[in-house]
C-alpha cells in the first residue's frame, strides 16, 4: 500500500510499504481521509520533535522512520481477536491517543495528560496511508448522519472543543478568540455549539478573516483596531470572559492578557515553538490566569461527533482535498505559504 513515510527534517516520501493487519484488540481502518495538522508542519520543517529519532517509545515501541497521520476516518475493513462491538463495514474516526493507564492522570481519567501520551502518526504508523490498524480504544462511531469523509475533522474540533472547556463560558458569556486558522475556526464552532452569540474573532489576515465571516463570524483586525480599548468600551471595562489564543505569537498573548476580565482564563490552544515574552503584571493585577490546553479526551469526542450529527460545522470555504502523491508540495508547501486553511488527504487519490 502506498503512505507518506517521514524521515526526519524535510524528508517526506510517498512509497510503497506494508499493509498492517489487526492483531488482538485491533481494529484495521481503510482510511477515507487524513487531515494535515500543523503537528505534521512542525515536525517536516522543524523536527523531528515528537516523533521519536531513534528511541522507540515506551507504549508504542516505534521509533522513526514513522507513517505520519493522526487526524482521520475511514471504514472498518477487519478486526482483531477480542474485538466485538466494532465490525467490518462501520465507519469510524479515531481518537488516536496511546495512554499507559497506570499514572495519575490516567487514573483520574485525563488520559490527555498520560505521562507516556503517544499518538498514532507521531509514535506509531498512521492514517496518511490505505490502511491502518489501532487499539479500539481509539475508535469512535460515526452516525450515518456524518460522511465517513467528514469524520476526519472530529479530531482538530476536538482539540478545540476541549480548549473551550477550559474556558469555562455558558450561554450568557462574552469570548475573544485569537486566530481563524482550523483551531480558531474550530474554537468558534464549539463556542456556538455551548450557545455563546458574543464571540469575536481576532486575526490580521483579510482571507482568513472573510473565511471565517462567511461562516457567521464576527472579527476584529488587530491591524486596524486597539482591540483592549474595543473590547473595553464594549464591557464598560469588565473585559470578556475568555479569551483563547490558537497562533501563539506574543502580540495575541498581550492583547488577549488585556482583553480578559477579572479572574478569567486566557486557553493558550497553540504549540509554541520559541519563548514568549509575557506581561505577568496583567495577570496579577486582575488575578487573571493563563491556563493550558493539550488534545482532548472520548468526552470531547462525543460532543463534537453530536454537534457534527446535527450539520453544526460548516466546512465551506476552509476545508479542501488533495491526494498523498501531492502531500508536501501541494500540502505542506500551501499550508505553510497560508494559500489554504485545512487539507485532507485522500490516500487512494
Amino acid at each position: 500500500m502506498r503512505a507518506a513515510v517521514y524521515y526526519g527534517n524535510h524528508k517526506v516520501e510517498i512509497e510503497d510499504v506494508s499493509e498492517p493487519e489487526a492483531g488482538p484488540g485491533q481494529v484495521k481502518i481503510r482510511v477515507s481521509r487524513n487531515g494535515i495538522c500543523g503537528t505534521d508542519l512542525h515536525e517536516f520543517y522543524d523536527g523531528p520533535i515528537f516523533i521519536p529519532p531513534s528511541d522507540p517509545h515506551p507504549l508504542t515501541h516505534k521509533a522513526m522512520p514513522v507513517v505520519l497521520g493522526h487526524e482521520f476516518s475511514g471504514i472498518v475493513t477487519a478486526v482483531g481477536a477480542g474485538v466485538d462491538d466494532v465490525a467490518e463495514g462501520d465507519a469510524v474516526t479515531i481518537e488516536p491517543i496511546y495512554r499507559c493507564g497506570e499514572c495519575r492522570p490516567c487514573r483520574s481519567g485525563q488520559y490527555n495528560l498520560c505521562k507516556s501520551i503517544g499518538f498514532h502518526g507521531l509514535m506509531a504508523d498512521g492514517g496518511m496511508a490505505e490502511y491502518t490498524v489501532v487499539p479500539r480504544n481509539q475508535v469512535h462511531k460515526l452516525p450515518d448522519s456524518i460522511p465517513v469523509e467528514m469524520g476526519a475533522l472530529v479530531e482538530p474540533m476536538s482539540v478545540a472543543y476541549h480548549a473551550a472547556v477550559l474556558g469555562e463560558v455558558g450561554d450568557q458569556s462574552r469570548a475573544l478568540v485569537y486566530g481563524a486558522g482550523p483551531i480558531g475556526i474550530g474554537i468558534w464552532f464549539a463556542l456556538r455549539g455551548m450557545g455563546l452569540t458574543e464571540i469575536d474573532v481576532v486575526e490580521p489576515s483579510e482571507t482568513r478573516r472573510k473565511s471565517i465571516e462567511a461562516l457567521g463570524a464576527r472579527t476584529l483586525d488587530p491591524m486596524s483596531v486597539d482591540v483592549p480599548a474595543l473590547i473595553a468600551d464594549r464591557t464598560d471595562g469588565d473585559g470578556v470572559d475568555a479569551a483563547f489564543d490558537a497562533p501563539g505569537v506574543a502580540p495575541a498573548v498581550e492583547s488577549a492578557l488585556e482583553c480578559v476580565g477579572e479572574r478569567r482564563p486566557l486557553i493558550s490552544v497553540a504549540i509554541y515553538d520559541k519563548p514568549l515574552s509575557t506581561p505577568l503584571i496583567n495577570l496579577v493585577l486582575r488575578e487573571r490566569r493563563i491556563q493550558g490546553t493539550i488534545c482532548y479526551t472520548s468526552d470531547d469526542y462525543r460532543a463534537v461527533i453530536d454537534l457534527m450529527a446535527k450539520g453544526h460545522y460548516d466546512t465551506t470555504g476552509w476545508v479542501d482535498t488533495i491526494a498523498l502523491r501531492d502531500v508536501v508540495d501541494g500540502g505542506f508547501e500551501e499550508l505553510r505559504a497560508g494559500r489554504k486553511m485545512k487539507l485532507l488527504v485522500d490516500p487512494t487519490a
